[in-house]
């Protein structure tokens, strides 16, 4: 079992300054789903090389047992730091792809044609595809088979327009993730604010925040 791990290269938050990229915990609680079910795990960015840390997903208060175990694992720092380009990788590689979120994505991941175009390869060959929190942002302009917009008439989930507004974000971000996947016309569904939610539509795994990483992770190995 091969599995395909896309992250940002993006790292500015708008116009405030600060810096953004990848949520750890949407990285590590995956990561580690996966390894231990015995998958190999291949880590690709459209830049290539390390990724952006979003740095408050590595505060204290977001900290969890599996990032901890990540951040002392010197093979998976290593593959962090030495992530492949995204436009070098092919679906045929791989048996799936998960899309862990972060800020990061709403910028470069949802405009890239190599993302867009690997999305649309892994559901046209019938391998599942897995994105958590904003990271179901990037379908914004995936495409169905018909041309119709890969998420139209599906059930989908991502952050929610009120955790967007809690982390006071809603102004900042290019677009909500939840009026996106609406606007698109998704059949879009959320759990409470901060608890785990999944939902799976055909090939289409989604998660709504960092606490369902590790249940998306889970849903998508069960669909293997």
């Amino acid at each position: 079992m091969k599995i395909l791990m896309v992250l940002t290269s993006h790292d500015e938050l708008g116009s405030t300054g600060l810096k953004t990229g990848f949520w750890l915990e949407e990285l590590a609680a995956p990561y580690y789903a996966f390894k231990d079910a015995g998958a190999e795990v291949v880590l690709a960015s459209p830049k290539g090389g390390q990724p952006p840390l979003d740095p408050k997903s590595n505060e204290p208060s977001f900290q969890t047992d599996l990032t901890r175990r990540f951040e002392a694992d010197a093979q998976a720092l290593a593959q962090l730091a030495a992530t492949v380009r995204l436009d070098s990788v092919s679906q045929a590689d791989f048996d799936t792809v998960f899309y862990p979120g972060g800020h990061g994505p709403l910028w470069d991941l949802a405009e890239d044609r190599h993302s867009i175009a690997l999305i649309e390869s892994f559901v046209a060959a019938g391998k599942p595809v897995a994105l958590v929190c904003h990271a179901p942002g990037v379908l914004r302009h995936v495409k169905a088979a018909d041309g119709r917009a890969l998420v139209a008439g599906k059930k989908v989930t991502g952050f929610t327009n009120t955790e967007e507004e809690a982390v006071g974000l809603t102004k900042v971000v290019p677009f909500l993730v939840e009026d996106e996947l609406i606007a698109q016309g998704g059949l879009y569904a959320k759990g409470a604010d901060w608890a785990s939610y999944v939902v799976t539509d055909g090939l289409l795994v989604t998660g709504q925040n960092p606490s369902s990483s590790a249940e998306t992770a889970k849903v998508l190995l069960g669909r293997l």
